[in-house]
């Protein structure tokens, strides 16, 4: 495997996730990663439903912490085990969100908007009533409204997370239908300096590309993008470093001959 590090894995500390850390770890050992950052879900006021009651995607982030410094001591020899969030970004709860993260010495801190205007486009009903071209156009807004708002974080998670549940994927969505905000939001992380995620959970759910897609990933080099992390965003061992062969040879054509792996928030430079 030419990557050895995954940046993005749940465990069941995370609401949508079943599996032990051990198993996750091990998994991970299996594969050959040398290095893997648990970036567990804390997303505040995620709208309750039937399928997802309150507090759903909010991690008990001491409990999350303490068996993760257990295992970290466990298994020190074999593999190194890193502390991240990932962070649900919405408007309305940034000093929630600044509070939280100001609490804990996390190693990465991964920005993703799960929710726009309250809504999930994981679920059909976000699609509902009107145009893929609307919802797309919403989803690009809300996301461009969070990095104006708020900055800390390392790197935005899977900029078109939307294309995964999208009724048509990719059929009726390209990088250049919708230009105008997707450079708006890359300037905004460069100018920030902050960075993109290669995330290749894209591939499990359908997509030949990771998210965000290979054009945003070449904008995002043009415009003089340096930071990036690549993670399977797993939340079952079967999953870890899934693609990672691949992406690593896309990103390459794209232009990148570095990724980064954040400790202490802190990016260090590796050769892909």
């Amino acid at each position: 495997m030419a990557l050895t590090v995954d940046q993005h894995i749940h465990s069941y500390f995370s609401g949508d996730s079943k599996t032990p850390m051990k198993d996750m770890i091990e998994a991970a050992i299996a594969k050959g990663l040398t290095c893997i950052t648990f970036t567990e879900h804390m997303d505040y006021d995620y709208p309750v439903s039937d399928n997802d009651p309150a507090g759903k995607f909010e991690v008990n982030t001491d409990s999350y912490l303490y068996e993760l410094l257990v295992n970290r001591s466990l298994y020190k020899d074999r593999i190194k085990i890193l502390f991240g969030i990932e962070l649900g970004l919405q408007p309305d709860i940034i000093r929630k969100n600044l509070l939280y993260i100001k609490n804990y010495n996390f190693d990465f801190v991964i920005g993703s908007a799960h929710l726009c205007n309250k809504k999930d486009p994981y679920y059909p009903s976000f699609f509902e009533g009107r145009s893929e071209k609307e919802a797309f156009a919403e989803y690009f807004k809300c996301v461009v409204e969070n990095i104006k708002a708020f900055s800390n974080f390392d790197v935005f998670g899977h900029l078109d997370y939307i294309v995964r549940y999208c009724p048509t994927k990719t059929a009726n969505y390209s990088y250049a239908k919708y230009a105008d905000y997707i450079d708006t939001i890359l300037k905004l992380l460069i100018e920030k300096e902050k960075g993109l995620e290669a995330n290749t959970g894209a591939f499990r759910n359908g997509l030949s590309e990771p998210n965000p897609n290979l054009d945003i990933l070449k904008r995002y080099k043009e415009l003089g993008g340096e930071i990036l992390t690549i993670g399977s965003d797993a939340h079952s061992p079967e999953y870890i470093g899934d693609q990672f062969e691949k992406t690593a040879s896309q990103l390459k054509e794209c232009g990148f001959k570095y990724y980064c792996l954040f400790e202490d928030r802190m990016p260090e430079y590796k050769l892909l």
